[in-house]
């Protein structure tokens, strides 16, 4: 399983919280691609529901990470 920012950036209008099902469903719908279908389910299934993007890819980068704050300058 691996992760890019455009993949990951496809699920960011999920319905969250969603189970692992839900998840795959949404992207099937979407037209997410294959990659993305693929990665979900990897993901091991054990009932868990995830809240957010970051659940499953931890490394996800943020609003922050992009933006500096302008107040500085």
């Amino acid at each position: 399983m691996y992760w890019t920012l455009e993949l990951a950036t496809k699920l960011e209008d999920a319905p969250w919280p969603a189970s692992k099902d839900e998840l795959i469903d949404y992207a099937s719908r979407s037209g997410a691609p294959l990659e993305v279908i693929e990665n979900l389910e990897e993901l091991e299934d054990e009932g868990e529901i995830y809240e957010c993007i970051e659940d499953i890819w931890p490394d996800y980068p943020s609003n922050e990470d992009f933006f500096f704050n302008e107040e500085e300058y």
